[in-house]
Parts: C-alpha cells; sequence; structure tokens
C-alpha cells in the first residue's frame, strides 16, 4: 500500500490540468489509401508541432521518430530507478548516451522499447515527456487547443516507422496501458476515461476519435447523436501480454471481447467454443480488435467453417464466386451485386456477444471489400485466414469497424457499438471539424 500511494502521487504530479476547461476532445483520424491504415495529428513540443500518428488501439505508449530533427524547449528525460520508470518501462533498460545532450541522448534515462504492431518489430529507446496539446470539442465541432504539459511517450528511430501509414511519424498508443493517450488526456484534464472511434472508410474525407467524454457524440446532417445508438458487451482482459518484449506478469493491454457466436443470415456456424475462451496459462485465444490490420483474420476452422456458410447463403441470392484475388478467397463478379444504402447485398454476418439478443452486425458495406485492378473488378468477403493456432482467434480488422461507433468505456470496462451509422442516417466523415468562431 506505501508503494501504491507513492506511485500515485508522483505519477500525478506530471499531470497538471491545462487552464482550458474542456468538456472533451475531438481529433480528425485519416486512412491511408496504401496500408489502409488509420492516422491522427498530435501537437507535440513546444512550440506545438503537429505529429501524425498511426492510431494503434493495443499500444501501451505513444512513440514518436526523434530522430528526425526533434526541436522543443520543454522535454525531460525520466531518470533511471524512479517510480514512474518503473511504472512505464518496469526498469527493464537504462541508457547512457556519450554524445552531446539531446532529446535521443541522456545519461542514467528510463529505457523503453517501443514496437510497430505492424511489422511486428520493435526497438530501444529513451522515455520522453513533453507537452501535448489536443483540440477541445463541445461533441458537436472543434474547440481552441487544451495542453498537457508533461506527456509521457517514447522516442523511436525512423527505422521503425516501416510499414506505418503514409507521412505517420510513429504511433498514438490508445491500449489500455496507464500511459495510453487517452488514459493520459482522462487523467491530465479530470475527464471521463472514455473514449470513442468512428473510422471512415473514405481516404480523402477523416472520421473522428473523441477523447474524455461518454458522449453525446453529434454528426450531420441532422445533429444526430451517435451515444444513443449503442449497445454494450464487457471488456476483457486478457492476463497474458502478446508484445514483442515480453514483461513477466503484465496483461495485455488490447481490448478483448467475449464472442461467444457467428451467425450468417441469422444461422450460428459451428465453432470449436474454446478457441473463443482466452486461455489464462499463455494468452492464446479470445477475440480482439485491432487498427493495425486492415481486415479481420480468423483462426482457420472457424475461417473455413465462416466462408462456407457465406458461400452457402449467397447461392441463394443467385451470387456465383468467380477467381479469388489474395489475400480473399471468396469474390463475386461486381456486376452480380446489387448496391444497397448499407454495402453490396450480401448475407448479414453477425458477431453474438453474451447473449443471443447483443449482437454486433455487420453488412455489406463492412463485410465486403471492392477490388478492382488489372480490368478485374469484384466484391471480396474481406475477413482474412489466420492459420492454425494463431495466438488470437479472432482479429476484428480496420474494415469491419469503419463508419460504426465504437466507445471504450475504460470505467465501466465495456465497449458500447453502434454497428452500421448509416442506418442511423449518417456517416463517420459526417463530424463537424469546422472551429468554432472565436476559437481560432
Amino acid at each position: 500500500m506505501p508503494f501504491r500511494f507513492l506511485l500515485f502521487f508522483f505519477v500525478s504530479s506530471f499531470f497538471i490540468p491545462s487552464p482550458t476547461l474542456a468538456s472533451g476532445f475531438a481529433v480528425p483520424v485519416s486512412k491511408d489509401a496504401t496500408t489502409l491504415l488509420y492516422s491522427l495529428p498530435l501537437y507535440l513540443k513546444t512550440p506545438p508541432q503537429r505529429a501524425q500518428l498511426h492510431l494503434d488501439l493495443g499500444a501501451p505508449f505513444t512513440w514518436l521518430d526523434c530522430d528526425n530533427n526533434y526541436t522543443s524547449s520543454t522535454y525531460q528525460h525520466i531518470p533511471c530507478g524512479t517510480p514512474l520508470c518503473t511504472s512505464v518501462g518496469f526498469n527493464l533498460a537504462c541508457s547512457n548516451c556519450d554524445q552531446p545532450p539531446s532529446p535521443t541522448c541522456a545519461n542514467n534515462t528510463c529505457g523503453l522499447f517501443p514496437e510497430n504492431s505492424v511489422t511486428q518489430k520493435a526497438a530501444i529507446s529513451i522515455a520522453i515527456i513533453d507537452s501535448l496539446a489536443l483540440p477541445t470539442s463541445d461533441e458537436s465541432t472543434q474547440g481552441s487547443l487544451g495542453f498537457i504539459p508533461e506527456y509521457i511517450f517514447s522516442c523511436a528511430p525512423t527505422s521503425l516507422r516501416k510499414g506505418l501509414p503514409k507521412r505517420s511519424e510513429g504511433v498514438a498508443a490508445f491500449g489500455r496501458s496507464n500511459y495510453s493517450l487517452p488514459v493520459q488526456v482522462s487523467r491530465g484534464f479530470s475527464t471521463p476515461n472514455c473514449f470513442a472511434l468512428c473510422l471512415s472508410p473514405s481516404t480523402s474525407d477523416s472520421g473522428v476519435a473523441f477523447f474524455g467524454s461518454s458522449g453525446p457524440y453529434y454528426f450531420s446532417p441532422q445533429n444526430i447523436d451517435l451515444s444513443k445508438s449503442l449497445t454494450y458487451t464487457p471488456l476483457l482482459l486478457n492476463p497474458v501480454g502478446g508484445t514483442i518484449i515480453a514483461y513477466n506478469g503484465k496483461p495485455s493491454d488490447e481490448y478483448f471481447i467475449g464472442l461467444t457466436s457467428i451467425k450468417v443470415n441469422g444461422k450460428p456456424i459451428p465453432i470449436n467454443g474454446s478457441l473463443l475462451a482466452i486461455n489464462d496459462e499463455n494468452g492464446f485465444g479470445g477475440t480482439k480488435l485491432s487498427t493495425s490490420t486492415p481486415h479481420s483474420i480468423l483462426e482457420s476452422s472457424i475461417y473455413k467453417a465462416f466462408t462456407d456458410a457465406f458461400l452457402n447463403e449467397s447461392a441463394g441470392l443467385n451470387l456465383t464466386v468467380t477467381n479469388a484475388v489474395d489475400p480473399f478467397t471468396v469474390c463475386y463478379p461486381a456486376a452480380d451485386v446489387i448496391n444497397t444504402r448499407v454495402g453490396p447485398a450480401v448475407p448479414t454476418v453477425d458477431l453474438v456477444m453474451q447473449s443471443d439478443d447483443v449482437f454486433w452486425r455487420i453488412f455489406g458495406a463492412n463485410s465486403m471489400t471492392r477490388i478492382t485492378k488489372d480490368g478485374v473488378d469484384v466484391w471480396c468477403l474481406g475477413f482474412v485466414d489466420g492459420g492454425v493456432n494463431p495466438r488470437t482467434a479472432i482479429v476484428i480488422g480496420g474494415h469491419q469497424i469503419e463508419d460504426n461507433l465504437l466507445q471504450f468505456d475504460l470505467e465501466s470496462k465495456r465497449l458500447g457499438f453502434s454497428s452500421s451509422v448509416v442506418l442511423k442516417g449518417t456517416t463517420c466523415d459526417n463530424f463537424n471539424f469546422k472551429t468554432k468562431k472565436g476559437n481560432d
């Protein structure tokens, strides 16, 4: 107990609320046309400098390429052996440097292991503290910037950026860690420990990330509050972390949910139930959400049962498969597929949670992906075979969560999901990012 009190006091001293009173924050989220991954802008350093960072739902701490002209008048390092170093980096590494002092060079400095979940690469670098600014929001528009004077993150070498969305300078961490972006924002401004994502499928129009607010979330064209459309399911804790660098006894920072079955056109598919449970000893199994994979990934036996059921139900719609396009295995000629306001007219997919009446319905816009290249024009079932015995049985990827509002309530440990917001008369690119007059 004395240690916990000391740690709380030490960490709390690093989060001095900005004079700006914020009811929440709203930041645009863009989709990269090449990687099909997502990024958002943060304002780091003093004076504030915009940095575009990949949105990683499972990362424990933000990291930034500091090798590329890091200039700031307010950066600090964290000494080795301090309670803060123990808390953020488990005191696993201590940095020393024989070059002139700089953001990436200091002696007796807390070392961290930033990771790239896209390429599954890691590096060793140093922890850093500097100013962070985010646009405030009244849940319907953006406002002025709110500041956290001492935001904790990690430097990283330029090489770690490989595979990230274009122009991304690092990773914005959205994981369950005490040092993720949403948690530090919540703590810094005494706002609810809650964030929400509404990702746009468009590579030209932005979606939105909300911080420090459980709603309302207003979207055009009719000021629709999407927080009223949410259904809730518990967020589960995987007791074994899946990071590249192993931290003994540290649970996963990723978000798992208790999927119990999958239905295609309302009919359950056969699944080995043990695959859907998280193994407490090795962390294998279960279902997680990820923004570092463009499409959902299913363990091989689940994938086969799912595609077989989808093919069978699609035949009833007079759809006939054509040559598949990697990495997909089920594709249909685009000319044969009828389009509706929720995408291609194909069988619905239901992700069933804790009971049959709690399910996340996936329509054609999220289950299918269109491929037009080299004279080919097809709609493909946008799920990928993850092989035998993957660490996680089902990974719900970016394409499946676009134009869906997801709320991560870390206080109540629950996920709110809306299913397609198109059915509510809006899309995720319909949040108003025009700053209110007088807040420039």
